[in-house]
């Protein structure tokens, strides 16, 4: 009934921390961080299992970002919901998610835990991504990559590992079989003929 939706509007509002007198303002009288919380809400109103979440946080600046991904947090606890969080932040990545896959140009080159992932990257794309990030840390040492050419196009990919025109360990037959995937550690997969 139209008054039960009302009432679940109402209860989603307040769980993601917005007054329900809030439904009936106009988009343009939301702040950035209102938006994402309204995003959210809207996605819980069903009660779903999954919700994707593409860049959540990304368009947000520091201090609301991390309110944002505080109440992600909390609401997957309270509603049992999965997430599937797609996101360059790699800071995100780790705050956020328990297992994480690493895309290159489409396909899926490391799986892992996440945790398991920061401690122990193994494929070359994967490695380089993170010698990019901003340490954790300021006495943190990390190994610098820098990768060179330009990146393929998506459209038109290099045959065999698409990673190999730019990646610094890359053989003869990087260039013609695509790598198979392997687990090279309970749960920790890599898609790279090093291994």
């Amino acid at each position: 009934s139209k008054n039960e939706v009302q009432e679940r509007v109402a209860e989603v509002m307040q769980q993601v921390g917005l007054h329900p007198d809030q439904a009936k303002n106009y988009p343009h009288e939301f702040s950035g961080g209102q938006r994402q919380r309204i995003a959210v809400a809207s996605a819980l109103v069903s009660y779903p299992k999954l919700i994707i979440l593409d860049e959540p946080v990304s368009a947000l600046d520091v201090s609301i970002r991390a309110q944002v991904m505080n109440l992600l947090k909390d609401l997957q606890d309270q509603y049992n919901v999965g997430y599937l969080l797609i996101a360059h932040n790699l800071a995100t990545v780790r705050y956020m998610a328990h297992e994480t896959a690493v895309m290159y140009l489409g396909q899926i080159v490391e799986y892992s835990e996440t945790e398991e992932l920061y401690k122990n990257p193994l494929h070359p794309y994967t490695k380089a991504l993170f010698s990019a990030a901003l340490p954790s840390h300021p006495d943190m040492v990390r190994e610098e990559i820098v990768l060179t050419g330009e990146v393929p196009s998506p459209i038109n990919p290099p045959s065999g590992c698409r990673f190999h025109p730019r990646c610094p360990f890359a053989m003869d037959k990087c260039a013609v079989e695509i790598p198979v995937e392997k687990e090279v550690a309970p749960g920790h997969r890599v898609s790279c003929h090093l291994y």
